[in-house]
């Protein structure tokens, strides 16, 4: 019956331990609470925002591959929201609508684009994608400082604790377990609350990480996919001597509409 209570009895050492802690090991347990309640906000935040761009850039990818058009899909009005993909399909294809209507190039009827033209799409093709994996990264911060420097934090309060305990000891001139006890078990509290805050973030930190290295590479991915789309469907590939025997017929023919 004993060996069955004091487990239950030793729940309150925690308890014990912050009441006969002083006033620097309390203020170490109150930094490292801060940093936990910042690290398990960022937890739930970033889980359920990489969640949803999982779900949403795969639904994203399965349509855009049931399509030929490069800009079918913003022709639709799709819409999938928090998907780093979208995103960034988004934004190519206003840029390649801008370049489409105010410098296009046509050619047998129908709106091209200039390699030029085609190189400020892919310019900003490259931002999107950095942007949107600078979103996903956001926040990782505190969880690495969180898996690195909590138990550090209490280690330093530990160090602390049991040197405030001995310099007392000194003091007293009362080296007894009893007089050691509560300032000993204060001052390791620091080291425990420093291990409760860096766990949790270690195992959502490597989560994360791999999640976004996924959805990362993903993107890149999609991002070459889409360029390479684009080029081959509104790009004007013609040689030179092409485009120039083209000018040259459409000059006879007294047309202004440019060719090349």
């Amino acid at each position: 019956m004993t060996t069955f209570i004091q487990p239950i009895l030793a729940a309150n050492a925690a308890m014990y331990a912050i009441d006969n802690a002083t006033t620097e090991g309390k203020a170490t347990v109150a930094v490292l609470f801060l940093l936990s309640l910042f690290s398990w906000t960022i937890i739930i935040t970033k889980i359920r925002q990489l969640m949803i761009a999982r779900k949403a850039t795969k639904k994203f990818l399965a349509a855009y591959a049931a399509t030929r058009d490069p800009l079918d899909i913003q022709r639709k009005d799709g819409n999938f929201e928090g998907s780093p993909a979208f995103e960034l399909y988004i934004r190519g294809a206003h840029e390649l609508a801008y370049q489409l209507k105010n410098n296009p190039v046509i050619v047998k009827g129908e709106r091209r684009i200039s390699g030029a033209s085609f190189e400020a799409v892919k310019v900003v093709l490259e931002e999107a994608a950095g942007n949107e994996a600078m979103a996903l990264e956001k926040g990782m911060i505190v969880l690495s400082t969180a898996v690195a420097g909590g138990p550090f934090i209490g280690l330093l309060g530990t160090v602390w604790g049991v040197m405030a305990t001995f310099a007392g000891i000194a003091e007293s001139k009362a080296a007894t377990l009893t007089a050691m006890a509560p300032g000993v078990a204060a001052a390791l509290v620091a080291t425990v609350t420093g291990l409760l805050v860096a766990i949790p973030a270690m195992f959502a930190y490597n989560f994360m990480v791999t999640t976004i290295r996924h959805l990362t590479q993903e993107l890149d991915g999609y991002a070459a996919r889409y360029a390479n789309q684009i080029e081959h469907s509104y790009v004007d590939n013609r040689d030179i001597e092409h485009k120039i025997a083209w000018a040259l017929t459409k000059a006879e023919m007294g047309e202004n509409t440019p060719a090349i």
